[in-house]
């Protein structure tokens, strides 16, 4: 089954999403959340990360201190897969295991060692030469459709007429 891996860099403060094939996916079956991997495991050479989190198929969140890859139903008070809504309240709640397994469908991993190749790759895009014309044309059209708008007063739509009554005789 195909992982999607999002990476986390504490250096510039931005995550990139990758999709994992099934033979990359095999090579972080097992590994726990605080454990660390080599970059080569995912297509991305010099790197090392840490597993922080994720989630299974269903959306249920990955919590450290439930064992195995499986899902169970904990009494928590606060943490992850909770929000506190007032002190003391606990609450039982279906989370998953810390363990990356088959149902398995995101990690969230963040950068401990950077490799050489950018993790994320800047895009350019730089506008075609007809566009950059057709948008100086607008600026310079702009002014003047502003300034008619301006002296021309608004026109007010005409009020509906009220039926006029007939008097009796």
């Amino acid at each position: 089954m195909a992982i999607k891996l999002n990476i986390g860099d504490p250096q510039s403060k931005k995550t990139v999403q990758v999709e994992l094939d099934e033979q990359n996916s095999q090579g972080l079956m097992g590994k726990q959340i605080g454990h660390t991997f080599k970059g080569e495991l995912v297509d991305k050479p010099g790197y090392e990360f840490q597993v922080t989190g994720g989630s299974d198929k269903a959306g249920f969140p990955m919590r450290n201190d439930v064992e195995g890859d499986q899902r169970k139903r904990i009494l928590i008070t606060t943490g992850v897969g909770n929000r506190k809504r007032r002190k003391g309240m606990r609450l039982r709640r279906m989370v998953a295991g810390n363990t990356i397994g088959a149902n398995t469908i995101q990690v969230n991993v963040k950068v401990m060692k950077q490799g050489k190749a950018p993790l994320i790759e800047e895009k350019k895009e730089e506008a075609k030469p007809e566009e950059k014309a057709s948008t100086a044309k607008e600026k310079a059209e702009a002014p003047a459709e502003t300034k008619k708008a301006e002296e021309k007063p608004a026109e007010k739509a005409p009020k509906a007429e009220a039926p006029e009554k007939k008097e009796e005789k």
